[in-house]
């Protein structure tokens, strides 16, 4: 199920690396912060991910992926929440991070107590973002890239998505692979801060938080965000 790190992944990841070393501060630079929801983990965030994507993009003369890692999301913060707040729902099991981004929910099912953590995303740059904040935090997670939707969920006792219903079609196909994953058996848990492609039925609320808002174009300074299982 799960697909190897890729030659980009690598590269992203020397980006990554140089990136974190490099001296001076200013927008367009990574910061090892703490999560504002979420103050046990520490993530390597940019000042203004925009700018930090223009000049990335500039340095690389190509286009990049927007890097949504490099932001922190309502919905993932909710997950991380919700798992330190039970550790028992991690503790002792293999757990996959989906659409993982910074590795934040990764990193708090591992600070929790899980056997394994998978990490998956399909941009490279969080692929690495991952390596390097799972680092900063001294847990182990493996890092794996490629597109897992059209695969059975095999092999995990918890799955683990945050924010991912952000567009109807990708909504349709992140859920019909949530449920097939729920019907091996498994544990299923999402994060929404109402993006508004929740189905009408079929999911069953376990807990909701105000969460601090940090990504980009926000206007309200806390959201709502559901933590949500399929019945």
């Amino acid at each position: 199920m799960l697909a190897p790190v890729t030659d980009a992944a690598h590269a992203a990841l020397t980006d990554l690396e140089r990136e974190i070393l490099a001296p001076g501060g200013g927008l367009d630079r990574l910061r090892l912060v703490r999560t504002p929801f979420v103050p046990e983990v520490r993530l390597h965030l940019a000042e203004d991910a925009i700018v930090w994507w223009a000049r990335m993009e500039a340095h690389a003369g190509r286009h990049l992926p927007p890097p949504y890692w490099a932001s922190v999301w309502a919905g993932g913060q909710a997950l991380a929440r919700y798992l330190l707040d039970h550790p028992e729902l991690a503790s002792g099991r293999r757990v996959l991070d989906l659409a993982a981004g910074s590795g934040l929910v990764a990193i708090a099912a591992a600070l929790a107590g899980a056997r394994r953590v998978v990490a998956n995303d399909i941009d490279p740059y969080a692929v690495a973002a991952v390596t390097v904040n799972a680092r900063a935090n001294r847990v182990a997670v493996a890092a794996t890239g490629g597109d897992l939707l059209d695969t059975d969920g095999a092999g995990v006792d918890l799955l683990v998505a945050g924010d991912v219903l952000y567009d109807g079609p990708l909504a349709a196909r992140m859920l019909a692979f949530l449920r097939r994953v729920a019907a091996t058996g498994a544990d299923v848990l999402v994060g929404d801060p109402g993006r508004g492609h929740l189905p009408a039925d079929g999911l069953t609320v376990v807990a909701d938080y105000p969460v601090p808002t940090t990504e980009p174009s926000v206007d309200s300074p806390v959201r709502r965000v559901q933590v949500l299982r399929p019945r």
